[in-house]
């Protein structure tokens, strides 16, 4: 009996298992006039796979449904099969970034996509949490892929083959190119992986998304306020929604009429602030000269200590900074991942040292008078520094946040490594 994979043609996660019998020598046929939304619920198919989702591998012992299950069993079939790693430690390794690929990019990459396309309720504060996670996710498979080309040892594993179908759905559906600039290393390996023959044959022509899919209308969100609130006045309406040739129209026109509630972000119902936060930033961006007379003049001149806060910040783990390119990245990776501040916030890390340990400081400005809650429950770094509000009668502090703003070298008698701006 011959393997059978029963799922749509298009179906990412049958890609995982096809891929793989490619790589190992493994016959896989696809079930002929596979029909999903019909062959999926036959009692046939549900003696397989109870919930009836696909895909599912039809073997000689039985079925088998998961894709990463299955595409572990194809793998097996060859003994001693490199996609498996050759030792203890490399297979935990394997399964340790199938996970990962599964639970931190998959998983978040279809929180993204199934509300946009009228799957799910779309909310933008749960929208935005889910691409911090994300950006979370890639920031820490970029900065492992620095200095390795596969995800584990030195070929192609099954690692390699979950984490780029998943990938393949971000890039063709989700993540433009302004997007994944900000994790060159994963551009660099997604596009390496893609390219490889048993890759292409099966994915064919791999072209990355322009635009982030528009949201699809969807009558979830404002069903709650019909039936409280106009459920009387809209008698007619109610009506016309039995006439079988206007029902699309109809939710369009309520989804219309109905915004979405926008839930605000706690800064924003602060009372106004003379500064401007824009503004400074530019002006930051544009002194190339004289920038103590120019920008940092410029800078206290806007300064608004009732609207704003000054902070610094001091990695708590500086001893383990025993490598620069790491200690960079992992700098890089924070200021990633504090992207969803960019609207309250503006930033300067330092790395100092001329060999290591390095230290990590920084300084930051934020709205507000504390450094905001949703940062701290959104990014995981922020627990790796010891936070300290600047006190701006305080000459010295005063004088410190000036030499951090201009990356002033030597900065407390040390040399500067690199200086990262996050404006």
């Amino acid at each position: 009996m011959a393997l059978v994979l029963y799922a749509g043609s298009t179906n990412k996660n049958a890609f995982k298992t096809l891929i793989a019998a490619e790589y190992s020598g493994v016959r896989v046929e696809m079930a002929q006039n596979f029909e999903m939304g019909v062959s999926n619920k036959t009692p046939e198919f549900l003696k397989m796979n109870p919930i009836g989702k696909v895909p599912v591998l039809e073997t000689p012992d039985g079925p088998i449904f998961e894709s990463n299950a299955i595409a572990r069993y194809v793998s097996r079939l060859k003994p001693d099969n490199p996609l498996c790693g050759s030792s203890l430690i490399e297979t935990a390794h394997i399964d340790q970034w199938i996970d990962f690929a599964s639970l931190e990019i998959d998983a978040n990459l279809g929180n993204w996509l199934r509300p946009r396309m009228g799957r799910a309720v779309y909310l933008p504060p749960v929208e935005e949490a889910t691409i911090s996670a994300l950006k979370r996710a890639l920031g820490a498979l970029s900065t492992h892929l620095v200095s390795n080309t596969y995800l584990v040892g030195h070929s192609v594993t099954l690692a390699d083959i979950i984490m780029t179908v998943n990938l393949y759905l971000g890039f063709t559906r989700l993540m433009t190119k302004s997007f994944t600039s900000e994790f060159p290393h994963v551009e660099r390996y997604f596009w390496t992986m893609v390219n490889q023959p048993n890759f292409s044959k099966i994915l064919g022509e791999v072209k990355q998304t322009e635009q982030v899919p528009p949201v699809t209308s969807t009558k979830k969100p404002s069903e709650p306020k019909e039936t409280a609130k106009s459920k009387p006045k809209d008698e007619p309406k109610k009506e016309a929604k039995k006439a079988p040739a206007k029902p699309k129209e109809e939710a369009v026109e309520e989804e219309e009429e109905a915004p979405k509630p926008k839930p605000k972000n706690p800064l924003d119902l602060l009372p106004p602030s003379k500064m401007i936060l824009d503004d400074w930033k530019r002006l930051y961006s544009n002194t190339k000269t004289n920038f103590r007379e120019v920008a940092i003049k410029g800078f206290w001149d806007m300064y608004d200590p009732e609207g704003y806060s000054l902070w610094f910040c001091d990695y708590k783990y500086n001893n383990e900074n025993t490598v620069s390119f790491v200690t960079l990245n992992k700098v890089g990776g924070f200021l990633q991942r504090m992207d969803l501040a960019r609207k309250y916030a503006f930033g300067k890390m330092l790395v100092i040292g001329s060999e290591p340990p390095f230290k990590v400081k920084g300084l930051w400005l934020f709205r507000g008078q504390e450094v905001p809650q949703f940062i701290i429950d959104e990014c995981y770094d922020m627990e790796l520094y010891d936070w300290k509000k600047v006190d701006i009668s305080d000459e010295d502090q005063k004088e410190r946040v000036n030499q951090m703003i201009e990356d002033q070298e030597p900065f407390e008698g040390e040399a500067l490594l690199d200086a990262k701006c996050f404006k």
